[in-house]
C-alpha cells in the first residue's frame, strides 16, 4: 500500500500543539517529512524551547500516523529553533540577544522579582539559553534570589561578563556594588546606569534575555521603552483589586510605547493550609482574567501564595532549581513556554538582511 504526504499531512492537521493551542501544520513546525515504504520519519521544528513536552508530542504525532494503513515504522525528531523577533521601531537588537521579555508590575510586592527569576530558570530548563537583568537600580534583588554575590569579570577594562546562576547568564547593580549601599541617585543617572548594564555586559548568545523591571511607572520603564529593544512585556499582580489598578496602569503604559504585552500572570492565585489542606483566595479571586478579558490580552498562568516559593528565593535556588520536579515549577514551566509561543508568534527581525549604507567623502 503506498503511502503519499498528503495522507500524513492531513493526520498532523488534525493534531493540536499542548502549548500553542494550535495544529502543527498550520504552525508551519513540520519539516522533512520522509516516506520509505511503509518507512516515515518527520521532523518537528518548535519556536519555542520544550523539553519537557518532547515526548509528548513525539507520542502524539507517532500515535496519529500509526493509524495510517501502511505504516510500520515512526521516527519523529523534535527540536526548536529560536529566532530574534523585532521590538519597536527604530530600536536596534542588543548584540548576542534575540529577545528581550520586560516583566513588570504597577505596585511592589505582588512577587515580580521572584516570579521573573523563575520565568528564566524554566526558559532554560526548557532548553533556551537565558539571561536575566536586574532593571531595578533602587532594590536590586536578583544577586540574593540566585544566590551570587562574585563582582562581574572585565577581560578589557569597558565591558563586562555576566555572572552564571544555575545555568543563566545575570547581571544587576547589586553585583556591582555592597549590599548595604544606597543608590541615592536621580533619574537620568539611573537610566544610564541601566542603559550600561545592558549595553556593556557581554551577553553570550541569548535567545531570551528577561528584564526584571522596578515597580511602576517612571524612567526606567519609559528608558526601557524608548530605548531597549523588547520584544514584549509580562504583567505580574495579584487578585487584588489595588494590585490590579495598578497593573491596569502599568499595561496601559506599555499600549501607549507600541510594546507588546505577551499576558498576565496572577500571582498569590490562593492559599493553601499546611495544617488543615483548605484552600482560599486570600487576595481575592478572578481579578487577572477580568483584566485580561478587559483588554483581550492572555492569562498566562496563576501561581499560589506558597512559603516555598519565598523560602527558595531567599536562599538563592528559586523553585525551579530547588525543587524541578514539583508542581511549582511546573506552572513556571507551563508559563514560560507560553511566554515563548507569544515570542515566537511576533513579527521576525530581519534587520541583518537590509545592506548597511555608509556615506564616504572623496
Amino acid at each position: 500500500m503506498t503511502i503519499s504526504e498528503q495522507q500524513i499531512q492531513s493526520a498532523l492537521k488534525q493534531i493540536i500543539d499542548p502549548t500553542t493551542g494550535k495544529d502543527y501544520i498550520s504552525t508551519q513546525s513540520v519539516r522533512n517529512i520522509q516516506i520509505d515504504q511503509q518507512h516515515v520519519s518527520i521532523d518537528i521544528e518548535l519556536g519555542y524551547p520544550a523539553n519537557s513536552v518532547k515526548q509528548t508530542i513525539q507520542k502524539q504525532i507517532t500515535d496519529a500516523l500509526h493509524a495510517i494503513p501502511g505504516i510500520e515504522k515512526i521516527q519523529v525528531s523534535v527540536n526548536s529553533k529560536i529566532i530574534p523577533h523585532s521590538a519597536q521601531r527604530g530600536v536596534k537588537l542588543i548584540p548576542g540577544v534575540k529577545n528581550i521579555i520586560a516583566v513588570a508590575s504597577g505596585k511592589g510586592g505582588v512577587g515580580k522579582s521572584a516570579t521573573a527569576v523563575n520565568l528564566a530558570l524554566a526558559l532554560s530548563a526548557e532548553g533556551a539559553s537565558v539571561g536575566i537583568l536586574d532593571a531595578d537600580i533602587y532594590g536590586p534583588s536578583q544577586p540574593q534570589m540566585l544566590g551570587i554575590t562574585q563582582h562581574p569579570d572585565s577581560l578589557d577594562g569597558k565591558t563586562m561578563e555576566p555572572v552564571m546562576a544555575h545555568g543563566i547568564q545575570a547581571m544587576s547593580i547589586g553585583l556591582l556594588i555592597d549590599v548595604e549601599t544606597p543608590m541615592v541617585w536621580r533619574g537620568p543617572m539611573v537610566t544610564q546606569a541601566l542603559q550600561q548594564l545592558l549595553n556593556d555586559t557581554n551577553w553570550k548568545d541569548l535567545d531570551y534575555l528577561v528584564v526584571d523591571l522596578p515597580p511602576g511607572t517612571g524612567d526606567i520603564q519609559l528608558t526601557l521603552a524608548q530605548k531597549i529593544p523588547v520584544t514584549g512585556a509580562v504583567i505580574v499582580t495579584t487578585p487584588q483589586d489595588i494590585a490590579l489598578l495598578d497593573a491596569r496602569k502599568g499595561l496601559k503604559m506599555f499600549e501607549k510605547v507600541g510594546i507588546p504585552i505577551f499576558g498576565i500572570v496572577e500571582n498569590m492565585s490562593t492559599h493553601t493550609c499546611t495544617q488543615c489542606g483548605h484552600t482560599e483566595p486570600i487576595f481575592g479571586t478572578g481579578g487577572g482574567e477580568k483584566m485580561c478579558k478587559d483588554y483581550n490580552v492572555e492569562f498566562l498562568g496563576a501561581l499560589p501564595l506558597d512559603i516555598k516559593i519565598r523560602e527558595h528565593t531567599d536562599m538563592g535556588k528559586p523553585s525551579v532549581v530547588a525543587e524541578p520536579d514539583g508542581k511549582i515549577a511546573e506552572t513556571y514551566r507551563m508559563i514560560a513556554r507560553r511566554i515563548a509561543v507569544k515570542v515566537a508568534e511576533s513579527a521576525e527581525d530581519h534587520s541583518d538582511l537590509f545592506a548597511k549604507i555608509v556615506m564616504e567623502n572623496d
